[in-house]
C-alpha cells in the first residue's frame, strides 16, 4: 500500500510536467549534445557509447532523460549535468542523487528535477563536479542494481577521481541508497542518507569504512526518526567491535535528528516533506561533500 493513492493522482501530474518541463526547458550547457557531440565521455562533455541513447532536451543545465541499456539491469534512465570546463584530462568528481516518491521514471520524465533541490546545490560545493539523477522506478533490489550499473559505467565512461563519489538518496531514494552500500559500497567516497531509513545489510559498510551522515526529522511523518537513530546505534556497535574509538566513528557516521524548530523557522510544518531542505543546508551539504 506505499503510497498506492498518490501513483493515482501523478498519472494526470506527469503529462503535465512534460509540457512544463520540455516546453520551458533550458540550454544552459550547450555542450551537452551540442558542439562536443560524439566525443567519448574521456574527452569531451557528451556521452558516447553505443550503450546509451543521448537525450535530447536540457534543463537547467542537465541533459534529460538519457538512457544507458544496461545488459543485466534493462534501461536505466538518467539525467546528467557536465561542467563546460570538463575536457577530460582531469578527473572530476561524480555526485549521484537518488530521488524520493514522487520522482520516479513513471511519474513523469524530468519530475525528480522539479521537485528537489540536492542537484543544484551540489553545484556550489564543487565547479568540478559531473553530477547525475537517475530517475528510477521503485525504491527496491532492482533499482539498487541498476544504480550500481549506472555508477560504474560513467566511471568508465568518465575521467574521474574515485576518492571524490558521492551519493544521496530522499526518502525511498535512501532506502535504495541503502541496498546500493550493501551490494557495492566501495563505489562511494561518503553519502547522505536523507529522511529515510536503512534497508541494507550495515556489515558491507562497516567493512568498506564509507562515511554516512543521517538526517531526519525528529518526528518524520512517514518514518519517523527511531529507526534510523537505532540503525546508528547499531552501525557505531559494529564500528567498535572492529576495535574503532569514538572519535574514528564520528568521522564515519553521523546522526542529526532535526527537532520541529528546524522545519517552522524554514517556513514549513511538514517534517518528511520539509527533508528536501536539507539540500539548503551547508552544514549537512559541506560534510557531504568536504570528506
Amino acid at each position: 500500500m506505499k503510497k498506492i493513492i498518490a501513483s493515482i493522482i501523478f498519472v494526470c501530474v506527469s503529462i503535465i510536467s512534460l509540457f512544463t518541463l520540455f516546453g520551458c526547458h533550458s540550454k544552459d550547457n550547450p555542450n551537452l549534445g551540442g558542439s562536443n557531440a560524439g566525443q567519448t565521455g574521456n574527452g569531451g562533455n557528451t556521452i558516447d557509447s553505443p550503450a546509451v541513447t543521448i537525450g535530447t532536451e536540457t534543463y537547467r543545465g542537465f541533459l534529460v532523460d538519457n538512457v544507458y541499456h544496461s545488459k543485466n539491469n534493462g534501461d536505466i534512465h538518467f539525467h546528467i549535468y557536465v561542467p563546460e570546463s570538463y575536457d577530460g584530462n582531469k578527473p572530476y568528481a561524480l555526485y549521484v542523487s537518488l530521488c524520493g516518491y514522487g520522482g520516479y521514471y513513471f511519474q513523469g520524465i524530468g519530475i525528480n528535477l522539479r521537485q528537489e533541490n540536492f542537484v543544484f546545490e551540489a553545484q556550489k560545493y564543487n565547479s568540478e563536479m559531473i553530477i547525475v539523477a537517475p530517475q528510477l522506478n521503485d525504491w527496491g533490489n532492482s533499482s539498487a542494481n541498476q544504480t550500481v550499473a549506472l555508477t560504474e559505467f560513467l566511471l568508465s565512461e568518465y575521467k574521474i577521481d574515485e576518492t571524490k563519489v558521492y551519493a544521496n538518496g530522499y526518502s525511498g531514494g535512501g532506502e535504495t541508497l541503502s541496498l546500493v552500500m550493501a551490494k557495492k559500497p566501495e563505489l562511494f567516497s561518503a553519502i547522505l542518507h536523507v529522511s529515510s531509513i536503512w534497508d541494507g545489510e550495515l556489515e558491507p559498510l562497516v567493512n568498506s569504512k564509507v562515511p554516512v551522515y543521517f538526517v531526519i526529522g525528529e518526528s518524520d511523518e512517514y518514518y519517523g526518526s527511531a529507526r534510523i537513530s537505532a540503525t546508528y546505534e547499531t552501525l557505531c556497535r559494529l564500528y567498535k567491535a572492529q576495535g574503532l574509538n569514538d572519535e574514528q566513528i564520528k568521522v564515519l557516521a553521523v546522526l542529526d535528528v532535526k527537532p520541529r524548530s528546524y522545519f517552522i523557522e524554514r517556513g514549513t510544518s511538514n517534517q518528511h516533506g520539509g527533508g528536501g531542505l536539507f539540500a539548503f543546508d551547508e552544514r549537512i551539504m559541506g560534510w557531504l561533500f568536504n570528506r
